[in-house]
């Protein structure tokens, strides 16, 4: 089997494991189709969220509030690059560089969201007036904050992935 052939099947496996795909007659198939309108959020069906059990509020000293914890747990882009293309696909965007996406956890890895699944993973715009880069200081403040005890874990969680764009006034810190 062709190194590229291996690499395809290797990937597709991955994605159906993960609940993305469907595999009929040799092929992939995406098995959802999830809707841009909730732009600069994702489809909350597609991308409801999800949690790192291993991160906790009695956990954070050890976890998200170290220097460089994210690093390990962050998936490789071998995992995320095939992920971001089905997704851009399931997303139905027309501008399919996957230059333009960042495939963004929902709940950033920094507040312990889960880092494989793929309802906390999505296509996310580097265009727009709100995109990945808005987010990611929105996922500091509010990591920070938690680290400091002034915004429980939970809180913190349940605000980004309701709508990451109103987190820090839900949690008191705009």
């Amino acid at each position: 089997m062709s190194r590229h052939r291996l690499t395809a099947t290797t990937t597709a496996l991955a994605l159906a494991a993960g609940g993305l795909l469907l595999a009929t007659g040799g092929s992939a198939h995406a098995a959802t189709s999830c809707s841009q309108a909730y732009l600069p959020l994702p489809d909350p069906t597609c991308q409801p969220g999800a949690y790192n059990p291993d991160v906790t509020q009695s956990t954070i000293a050890s976890t998200i509030c170290v220097s460089g914890w994210t690093a390990t747990v962050r998936p490789p882009t071998s995992y995320t690059d095939p992920l971001k293309v089905t997704q851009i696909a399931q997303y139905g965007y027309t501008d399919t560089s996957t230059a333009d996406y960042e495939e963004d956890h929902l709940v950033p890895l920094e507040l312990g969201g889960a880092p494989r699944d793929v309802h906390n993973l999505w296509p996310e715009p580097r265009y727009g007036t709100k995109t990945a880069t808005t987010k990611d200081g929105v996922e500091t403040k509010l990591k920070n904050a938690v680290c400091k005890g002034t915004v429980t874990l939970a809180a913190a969680r349940s605000a980004i992935a309701k709508n990451w764009t109103t987190a820090l006034a839900v949690v008191g810190l705009a």
